[in-house]
């Protein structure tokens, strides 16, 4: 496949990450109801697109022997959103242990990635959002189980914060933060200079082995 021809790139594997982490923390904070059934169902809508996301990274984006974190999340995600999207299953405990498992898994595996591939392009990106999916995996475990809380508002409106309160409200702090790193890594200039290198090294591989570039 010629290089002008390529669509899908680095670039736009940051790019839509951050739009679908956007959707997730929008869809969060403008929601009234913060309970246990619309934090999964937002938290599978996003862990599905995000495991497609990155499913087509590993197959046309990334060379053999870097595609293994890429499919790794993408198992992970995979699995976790499904669990979510069940809607006889969607209790207080499922979304902190599905949410938890997932942030601690795929926070690992970029973390790791990111280390591995030190000093490279995109390493510190990887390094940045596995820190805070493994930050996330610790606060939601800090998250006292049970915990209620209410207060009195001005005008007399009495308000009650819950422990899944603050768990989603959590979760919808993360995409946010996500969303704008990987908005703005992806329109740097940088991130286009390595999305064409990536595109050109891609291209040389194939025409070294006798392909189609």
């Amino acid at each position: 496949m010629p290089a002008a021809t390529r669509t899908f790139t680095a670039r736009n594997v940051q790019l839509t990450r951050a739009a679908l982490a956007a959707v997730a923390a929008v869809m969060i904070t403008f929601s009234p109801d913060h309970s246990a059934a619309v934090g999964l169902a937002v938290f599978a809508g996003f862990a599905l697109s995000t495991g497609l996301v990155q499913l087509l990274a590993a197959i046309i984006v990334h060379p053999s022997g870097h595609r293994w974190p890429s499919v790794i999340i993408a198992a992970v995600s995979f699995a976790a959103g499904m669990f979510g999207g069940i809607p006889g299953l969607r209790s207080e405990g499922l979304f902190f242990t599905l949410v938890i498992a997932w942030a601690a898994a795929t926070g690992f595996v970029e973390l790791i990635a990111g280390i591995r591939s030190k000093g490279t392009d995109g390493a510190r990106d990887a390094v940045l959002v596995g820190g805070l999916g493994l930050l996330l995996a610790l606060l939601l475990a800090l998250v006292p189980a049970g915990f209620v809380q209410e207060s009195v508002l001005a005008g007399g409106v009495t308000s009650t914060l819950t422990s899944i309160i603050i768990g989603v409200g959590l979760f919808g702090g993360y995409a946010a933060i996500v969303a704008v790193f990987l908005g703005i890594a992806g329109l740097t200039p940088g991130a286009k200079k390595t999305a064409d290198a990536e595109t050109g090294t891609d291209a040389d591989r194939l025409a070294d082995h006798g392909g189609h570039a």
